[in-house]
């Protein structure tokens, strides 16, 4: 009997780039299921225009727990986790298709050709020998991690199959389309990485943070040869290194300071003290 595949699709906002996605899946998958964070624009009613079975998720500022549950919704014999700024080419999904039938693997890891700001980048660690993941696997054959990019690891025991990159035989993943774009996330990701941080007991310091982030620049622009990628490479380099550099600085933050609403409160107590003064007469009678 030939198995049935689940594409699974986790949405907030994503009118523009989710037909794409759709387009590259639903005329060969048994079932589509997009899970939505509630949506403000026309996500919802395009995934519906595609035979998608649509749920919802409250919002969580990343998509790790959506994803989990969605793929709890999923019937297939498999599932292809896709993202609405992801399309998979034909020959990757022919591949797929006779993986599922011939039951040679339990989890298929695939490469990712990532698009940003305008070109497709081969190196930096974002580049398709470099940017690998299972997204392909049988329910029963992973872990879903639901901490903010958590990985997806295949349970002990499962045959693990990795497609080695050549031609189309990767995911194009539509990534930051200008710089705002992926400074926005980066402000996002590093809060909420730095809040799990704290809440595991995680310690920064000026030291580590300073490490962590020259580390970060000279390993992706120079190992994984970022260099190779021209300007687009060394920003992106650089941005991953202030993106250590935040979730460092936002963690000691917390250790230091009790986050934002206790820094407010601190600005209003003093600024009480200074208003204080004022209350008690006018300065004009010392005019």
């Amino acid at each position: 009997m030939k198995p049935r595949i689940s594409v699974v699709v986790n949405t907030l906002n994503e009118e523009k780039n989710l037909p794409y996605a759709l387009r590259s899946v639903r005329t060969w998958a048994d079932e589509v299921i997009v899970v939505d964070m509630h949506s403000e624009d026309r996500t919802v009613e395009i995934a519906r225009e595609y035979g998608a079975t649509v749920y919802f998720h409250e919002r969580m500022g990343f998509s790790e727990p959506a994803r989990a549950f969605a793929v709890s919704q999923a019937t297939g014999d498999w599932v292809l986790l896709l993202d609405a700024d992801e399309m998979i080419p034909q020959p990757l999904t022919v591949k797929l298709m006779q993986l599922a039938s011939d039951d040679t693997a339990d989890v298929v890891t695939i490469s990712w050709l990532n698009y940003l700001l305008g070109g497709p980048l081969l190196h930096t660690g974002w580049g398709p020998h470099q940017d690998q993941h299972p997204r392909f696997f049988k329910k029963d054959k992973i872990h879903l991690n639901p901490r903010i990019h958590g990985f997806i690891h295949p349970v002990p025991g499962a045959r693990v199959l990795t497609l080695p990159y050549q031609g189309k035989m990767a995911f194009h993943h539509f990534n930051y389309a200008d710089c705002a774009h992926f400074l926005e996330k980066l402000n996002r990701y590093t809060s909420i990485e730095a809040q799990q941080a704290f809440e595991r007991g995680e310690h920064a310091s000026m030291t580590r943070a300073a490490l962590r982030a020259v580390f970060e620049f000279v390993d992706r622009y120079l190992r994984k040869q970022g260099y190779r990628d021209g300007w687009r490479g060394f920003y992106l380099s650089g941005f991953m290194a202030m993106y250590r550099w935040a979730t460092y600085a936002k963690l000691q933050e917390l250790h230091s300071t009790g986050g934002k609403n206790e820094i407010i409160a601190r600005y209003h107590r003093v600024a009480e003290e200074l208003a204080a003064g004022y209350d008690e007469g006018s300065l004009r009678d010392e005019r």
